[in-house]
């Protein structure tokens, strides 16, 4: 073991000899309660054979006893109120504790904080994002040109004309009008047959 005891060594020593201290009184409790025992019987004997100087002194024993016993409850009671008292200590300094480092952590964050480069960071970082706006709308410009550009031949002649896509795309509807026509001409004609038995069943 080292010269020096740490904080906590000398903490648990100090409540190992409370402790100890507190169970001597309780013996000592214990102790008195047996005595006044002993001290009922024989004044009980006493006055049985009539000895009335020794029943006086057995009371007066007796007596002192029962004023030692609440002496050592007296003392019992006191320290088990002042480990209470102790161990609210204990936890209002923990709380000051706690709240001293929380108070140091608060004050070096706010000393950490600078708006000012924080403001500064900010309005960089707008500036930067306006000028990447500003060139990416010059890089689609870019593109679309350059796609207008590409889509026309070395002659100056288009492969397939405005005109024959709208060609395409119309006789695509006319085909898709003719097939929703050749529908209702067939559902037309099994209304008619279903119609012309039924007649027939008539």
């Amino acid at each position: 073991m080292g010269l020096f005891k740490s904080k906590d060594e000398r903490r648990i020593e100090r409540e190992m000899k409370i402790k100890a201290g507190m169970r001597a009184i309780e013996r000592s409790v214990r102790q008195q309660e047996k005595f006044a025992d002993d001290f009922i019987k024989n004044a009980r004997r006493a006055k049985q054979i009539g000895d009335e100087g020794q029943y006086q002194f057995i009371r007066n024993a007796l007596k002192k006893t029962a004023a030692v016993k609440k002496m050592l409850e007296r003392q019992l009671l006191a320290i088990k109120n002042a480990m209470l008292i102790q161990q609210q200590a204990a936890a209002s300094q923990q709380f000051a504790e706690s709240m001293n480092l929380m108070a140091g952590e608060i004050g070096r964050t706010f000393g950490e904080m600078d708006l000012t480069k924080t403001q500064a960071q900010w309005e960089r970082a707008v500036g930067q994002a306006s000028s990447m706006e500003e060139r990416m709308e010059i890089f689609l410009d870019s593109m679309e040109q350059s796609a207008l550009s590409g889509s026309s031949s070395s002659t100056g002649e288009e492969l397939v004309t405005d005109d024959e896509i709208d060609r395409l795309i119309q006789a695509d509807v006319l085909a898709a009008e003719k097939a929703e026509l050749g529908k209702l001409d067939e559902l037309e004609s099994e209304i008619a047959r279903e119609l012309g038995a039924a007649k027939q069943k008539d």
